[in-house]
């Protein structure tokens, strides 16, 4: 039992890492990376926010109608989420500047919809806390990660505090956009080598833990199969 929860709290570390294996979130990852500062904060925030909603569905899985199951979750994290901008504005202004718009879109952040969908309405309580904190943390390690090679290597700072012997020898794409998508692929590279390639795959995904099963009616799948055999 013990051994469970462990591997719960930990997978999402390395092996699921929302980020770098399951591809989520990646619009706040390339967007709020740019400096450390802003990105311990989108981490730290969405970290609060996948717990508490994680903790609220499972709670709530038996009394919510199956087929109305994707716009309750929805509901439930969007009140967290504007819990944590008003606590934010009101006590960290500087940090709600920062992160901006990014804040409000945690509502519709895949990494905390999909946990939702794919762990907090099937197992319980405290299951479903670890499973938060695990990928939490996990979307935390990854956003330093990267904030850190961008940071450093862009600016020449590492949260706001210059390294002297790098004053000169920035390079400034890795700060804009373009940097964003060369280190997030670098890392996903990374990733896959130290984990020899067992993290979950595409595979691995079917209808059933799809947060957008309900809205398609699991179609996909029989139009993935389809165009599978067409190309063969």
């Amino acid at each position: 039992m013990k051994n469970n929860k462990l591997s719960i709290l930990l997978r999402g570390l390395l092996i699921e890492n929302p980020v770098f294996v399951l591809v989520l979130g990646t619009c706040p990852t390339l967007a709020t990376t740019k400096t450390v500062i802003g990105a311990i904060s989108m981490g730290l925030a969405a970290t609060v926010v996948l717990i508490c909603s994680n903790v609220v569905i499972s709670l709530l899985r038996k009394v919510i109608p199956d087929k109305v199951r994707i716009p309750c979750y929805i509901v439930i994290i969007a009140g967290f989420v504007t819990v944590v901008s008003m606590v934010m504005h009101a006590y960290l202004p500087q940090l709600y500047e920062l992160l901006g718009i990014y804040l409000a879109l945690i509502v519709v952040n895949c990494i905390i919809l999909g946990r939702a969908e794919m762990f907090a309405r099937e197992h319980n309580v405290g299951e479903s806390a670890l499973d938060g904190i695990g990928m939490g943390l996990g979307f935390t390690l990854a956003l330093l990660c990267m904030s850190t090679i961008r940071e450093v290597l862009g600016s020449g700072s590492w949260a706001g505090i210059e390294i002297p012997f790098m004053q000169g020898h920035t390079v400034s794409i890795l700060t804009q956009a373009p940097g964003g998508f060369l280190v997030f692929g670098i890392m996903i590279a990374i990733v896959n080598a130290v984990t020899h390639g067992k993290g979950v795959k595409k595979k691995d995904f079917g209808c059933e833990g799809c947060p957008s099963a309900g809205i398609c009616g699991g179609n996909c799948a029989d139009k993935d199969e389809k165009e599978e055999k067409e190309n063969v």
